[in-house]
């Protein structure tokens, strides 16, 4: 009874069916499938706070504090919504997996979700807010809770074999990095912000456009996909262990909690960064959406990002995932101190950002794979899998340092006298302020100090994560136990 769901319906059923991993799968289900998505949520962490701060001009409501408490307090509840997924993903039984189905809801909730984030009314304070509140729910809460924790398992639930997964998490990272990437970090600064300014109609049409592109590529990427793990699993017809049992077990492995101390820390960083960006860009790098300071930054971040694609997986297979992720992350702190020497100084930053994203090129396409070796290792040490718990942490870490970094940065913004730009409708045109020494320095901070802090810590973590050292004869103990409860059941 189990699998008798819609799901039998061929419609449904995925267009993968070989055992190994093909290239219809890496380029459709892990390359251009998750673009949509991933290109929708990069754009909303890099711009829909200056939405907020700009055009809604939100920063001094209640003396600064509603942007603070609020992005932390919609991330409270979007990590309850995170852990009530992971239980779902869990207790989740049909032909086409348990992650996978939950892409096909996913396609639907997130462009709707995603408008309703700026199509905010022309009404009193009071309506704003209380739009700004239910909408940004709707959508980090509800719609992107389903899409992140199901499309984070596709990789560890793709295959059991090392080189296709980490194959396939190269593929995963080039959609995440590079195709959202060249589009948020190039040609959104370049010619799409200075078209904007702070101008709400142009806002709303163009952010609807990319939600609507998240539609028709996320069913690619379910179509495409195929959970190959939860096949093997389902044979073996194993009693499912709650996900609080499991948390006590894990909590236990040196493994399972160094990745994702990892993961919390390295989020820190990245949150600051990206929040931080466009600030850093438009009031002490350059000025106000000159179309070139930022793409400048994004530019000397994307050609290393491009370069990685094809050196960063031999060196990993060569020195292992964790050694060649340490040693990124040393260029990683040596970058981000160059740029701290001499912020304002355009050629100095710029040399700086370089050496700190070649650093950051490990980290970025390897990580998925990490994971994986980490989940198949407390497969093996406990004797069950804990995707759905995994992705509920993994997520949670990601949406609280979200909500607690961006409500941080507001308040630091509101603290500072931080002056938002003046549209003015009779002319098309926006005027940035200046900002004062103060809220010029914050900036400086959040975006190229931090990270030199997190860069140091995530190098002693990893120090720890020697996963991969056995997880070869680890795998092949899992499959002997499979076929010996195969032939006893």
């Amino acid at each position: 009874m189990e699998k008798q769901t819609v799901f039998h319906h061929k419609i449904f059923r995925s267009r993968i069916h070989g055992e190994h991993v093909g290239k219809k799968e890496k380029w459709l289900g892990y390359l251009i499938g998750p673009a949509g998505s991933l290109l929708l949520n990069a754009v909303l962490a890099t711009y829909l706070n200056v939405y907020y701060t700009d055009v809604l001009k939100l920063t001094g409501v209640w003396g600064g504090t509603f942007l603070m408490i609020f992005p932390i307090a919609s991330k409270i509840v979007d990590a309850v919504t995170n852990s009530v997924m992971g239980v779902l993903i869990d207790r989740t039984k049909t032909s086409e997996g348990k992650a996978r189905p939950w892409l096909l809801l996913a396609a639907v909730l997130l462009p709707v979700t995603g408008i309703l984030l700026f199509v905010v009314p022309n009404a009193s304070q009071t309506v704003q807010i209380i739009w700004v509140l239910v909408s940004y729910n709707l959508f980090y809460a509800f719609a992107y809770t389903i899409y992140n924790m199901s499309h984070n398992l596709m990789v560890p639930l793709s295959t059991r074999d090392t080189t296709e997964r980490g194959g396939l998490s190269v593929f995963n990272n080039i959609s995440a990095v590079m195709i959202s990437g060249i589009i948020v970090a190039l040609i959104f600064p370049m010619l799409v912000m200075p078209m904007l300014g702070a101008n709400k109609k142009m806002w709303i049409l163009v952010m609807s456009v990319v939600a609507i592109l998240a539609l028709p590529l996320t069913l690619v990427e379910y179509f495409f996909t195929k959970e190959r793990v939860t096949e093997e699993a389902a044979e073996q017809k194993k009693e499912s262990i709650p996900i609080r049992e499991q948390l006590k077990l894990v909590i236990h492995d040196k493994y399972w909690i160094v990745i994702m101390l990892y993961y919390l820390v390295y989020t820190i960083g990245t949150t600051f960064k990206n929040s931080s960006l466009v600030y850093y860009c438009n009031y002490v790098l350059g000025t106000y959406n000159d179309g070139i300071t930022q793409t400048m930054v994004s530019v000397i971040g994307g050609i290393p990002m491009g370069i990685g694609i094809f050196a960063v997986w031999p060196l990993a297979k060569k020195f292992g995932k964790r050694n060649v992720t340490m040693a990124g992350f040393v260029l990683y702190a040596i970058g981000g101190a160059i740029c701290v020497l001499s912020p304002r100084n355009m050629v100095v930053v710029l040399v700086g950002q370089f050496i700190k994203n070649i650093g950051g090129l490990p980290c970025a396409y390897v990580f998925m794979a990490l994971l994986a070796d980490v989940l198949d290792h407390v497969e093996w040490k406990f004797g069950f899998r804990c995707d759905g718990l995994s992705a509920s942490v993994y997520s949670n870490i990601a949406t609280v340092c979200v909500g607690v970094g961006t409500g941080i940065l507001n308040f630091c913004m509101a603290l500072t006298g931080y002056q938002a730009p003046e549209y003015n409708e009779a002319t098309g045109e926006t005027i940035g302020a200046v900002q004062n020494l103060a809220t010029q320095n914050m900036f400086t901070f959040f975006f190229v100090g931090f990270e030199v802090i997190t860069a140091i810590i995530l190098i002693l973590l990893l120090r720890h994560l020697d996963v991969e050292k056995n997880i070869l004869q680890e795998q092949a103990e899992i499959k002997i136990r499979r076929l010996t409860d195969e032939h006893t059941s």
